[in-house]
């Protein structure tokens, strides 16, 4: 193989051409298709991995440009379109991998870009900001004239006969070995990298799945959800999504030891508030983001792993877990404040009201993208819904964000729940410290420790809080944190606690479902989130006859 390099780069300074022109175009277009991420960043690191695409195109090029003469310059210049758009989809592909987990879905995901780039920039450095947005400027335009005379280079070339055989046979070989190794699996002495293409014929097919109707079609039957809900007995009911909240944080040995001292407290403010706990593994419907998926998963008890499925869902009418609580006299409520747009879907669930950013009215100091924290939009439901008595019994789902990477900063827990309401929610050193926070985007873990502790402090001053009140709360996380904190290759498990002061409820958790008595969901997992519903419903009463 060297001696064919240097071959051509004897061959190309015959031609006029640079005597590394060549080559260099060559290198050029193979590591941009086989770059890889540097976990757990957004950033690349080149490889040596063999690009069949890059090889094949330029196979490809050679044999045209040996049989037809026509406008070559106009053709690469289309050609340079082309590879910025293959290169495009490859960081797309490794990064999405690497940050949440999963494969990307740009059809859906491309939406939510907007947003998502929003939320990081309200937190991130001023100057991390800047280099950011000239970035996606100038990158675009750079690459492109970078492969536009890649691409012109080897056209050029191959106006050279003795060259352009060259070119062909280098690329010639460079394809065999590739399809040897992807093909065949024989050890060739490189490595291949992933093609491209399949990211967008996998987009295209999606869009064809979703305009023919059999998407619609694969949703299946409604599941019939019932209870009489008599394990119950007329007690409030919370269900609390915890964003963020995976199995990480109980296996990975740092972050349990780290969390140790606030469950123990949490524990503590269950038992001494005459309630207990029980709890287990799920496994959600996404990973590292779309916290969306796992709520109407788990609230229709239909299992939706992507945007399509959850669009298609929330056309239809079907019951929902929030229906059958109004039906059985309780008052249902949803807090949403990471909610910041109309959300006219939601009807799809049944609540009597939702509480999203704007009705939630935040007016304190902010904490990143929403402004508005978790221990604020529970004090102001509980405000305006449960600390009334007598009243009827309540349903809450709580969709909860301060523990939504990039984890801070992080607002200080406030005891007083009174005083979170007032215009002095915070002393001036505790919001000196939140605010002095910044991420650190190549290790995540400690601000999603700091994260996670004050959702436990939340959960347990709550339950404080509400010590004299009868209530059943279910706290489930939505997904793993993002790939570049919970680690390569993690579980797409969560923890489901429930904590209530009705001991049939807990009992019958733990007898028929495979629960474990206390915090740690040490039975393994015991259900996916869409068939947790049923199991839900078992332990809160009996089907109605």
């Amino acid at each position: 193989m060297c001696l064919v390099a240097t071959w051509l780069t004897r061959a190309a300074r015959w031609s006029g051409l640079g005597w590394l022109s060549v080559p260099a175009a060559l290198l050029l277009l193979n590591v941009s298709l086989t770059f890889a991420n540097i976990w757990p960043t957004p950033g690349i690191r080149l490889t040596a991995e063999l690009s069949l695409e890059a090889w094949g195109a330029v196979l490809l090029m050679t044999l045209a440009r040996r049989w037809f003469d026509g406008p070559w310059p106009r053709v690469a210049s289309v050609g340079g379109g082309f590879w910025l758009a293959l290169v495009v989809g490859r960081y797309v592909e490794v990064t999405s991998r690497a940050l949440y987990g999963r494969d990307p879905n740009l059809y859906w995901d491309l939406r939510h870009l907007p947003s998502v780039g929003a939320m990081f920039a309200e937190v991130a450095d001023p100057w991390l900001k800047a280099g950011v947005v000239l970035a996606a400027v100038t990158g675009p335009v750079l690459a492109y004239l970078l492969f536009r005379r890649a691409w012109i280079t080897l056209v050029e070339a191959a106006r050279t006969p003795r060259l352009r055989d060259g070119i062909a046979v280098v690329a010639a070989l460079m394809v065999s070995a590739g399809l040897v190794a992807r093909v065949g699996g024989a050890e060739v002495g490189i490595g291949v990298a992933e093609p491209v293409a399949p990211v967008f014929a996998r987009e295209l097919t999606e869009l064809a799945y979703e305009a023919s109707g059999t998407g619609l079609r694969d949703l299946g039957p409604a599941p019939r959800l019932d209870s009489d809900l008599s394990r119950l007995d007329g007690a409030d009911v919370f269900l609390f999504f915890l964003e963020s909240y995976g199995a990480v944080s109980w296996e990975r040995q740092a972050f349990a030891e780290a969390l140790a001292p606030r469950r123990a407290v949490l524990a503590a403010d269950i038992g001494e508030t005459g309630r207990g706990v029980v709890s287990a593994y799920v496994d959600s419907t996404t990973f590292g983001g779309e916290s969306w998926l796992a709520h109407i998963s788990l609230l229709s008890g239909t299992e939706v792993r992507d945007q399509s499925t959850n669009t298609r869902l929330m056309a239809q009418e079907r019951d929902t877990m929030v229906k059958l609580f109004g039906r059985r006299g309780y008052r249902t409520t949803a807090i949403m404040p990471g909610m910041l747009v109309g959300w006219p879907e939601g009807a799809f669930y049944g609540f009597d009201r939702i509480y999203d950013h704007d009705a939630i009215d935040y007016r304190g100091p902010p904490f990143g993208w929403w402004s508005v924290n978790d221990q604020f939009a529970l004090a102001r439901v509980d405000e305006a819904e449960i600390a009334a008595w007598p009243r009827p019994p309540v349903f809450t789902f709580f969709a909860t964000i301060t523990t939504h990477a990039p984890f801070v900063p992080t607002p200080p827990f406030q005891p007083d729940w009174a005083r979170v309401l007032s215009d002095e929610p915070y002393d001036a050193a505790d919001l000196d410290a939140a605010w002095s926070a910044w991420p650190n985007w190549l290790d995540l873990g400690p601000s999603y420790l700091t994260a996670m502790d004050y959702a436990f402090a939340n959960v347990g001053g709550y339950l404080r809080l509400r010590a004299d009140r009868e209530l059943v709360m279910v706290l489930v996380g939505d997904h793993q944190p993002p790939a570049l904190v919970s680690g390569e290759a993690a579980t797409w498990a969560v923890p489901v606690h429930v904590i209530a002061d009705r001991p049939a409820v807990l009992d019958r958790l733990v007898t028929r479902h495979g629960f474990a008595e206390g915090l740690v969901p040490s039975n393994g997992v015991v259900a996916q989130m869409d068939t947790l519903l049923p199991i839900l419903l078992d332990a809160f009463g009996d089907p109605v006859p």
